[in-house]
């Protein structure tokens, strides 16, 4: 059940970017460097494996946002882009 229901999320969201892309006449750039208007969902998590939250002096930043990481949170619902962008 929890197997599934995994699956239809990953599935819902690749379908989201795929369309977005494909909406907005964008491509996203693949692990050789060429743009891609298919990109799987495994390829956008790993894209976002480097970014990190830091907290240093009362201080916080997000380091490894990127212009590329930024166009692919555009593609995504606001709840997905404000966790990413949740400066406090």
């Amino acid at each position: 059940m929890i197997m599934g229901l995994c699956l239809l999320v990953y599935t819902l969201t690749q379908r989201q970017i795929r369309a977005a892309l494909s909406a907005s006449k964008s491509t996203i750039k693949n692990q050789l460097g060429k743009g891609i208007n298919n990109p799987t969902l495994r390829w956008v998590f790993q894209c976002f494996q480097s970014i990190h939250f830091l907290r240093f002096n009362q201080e916080t930043d997000i380091s490894n946002l990127t212009p590329d990481r930024n166009f692919i949170l555009t593609l995504l619902p606001e709840k997905c882009r404000r966790y990413y962008t949740c400066i406090t």
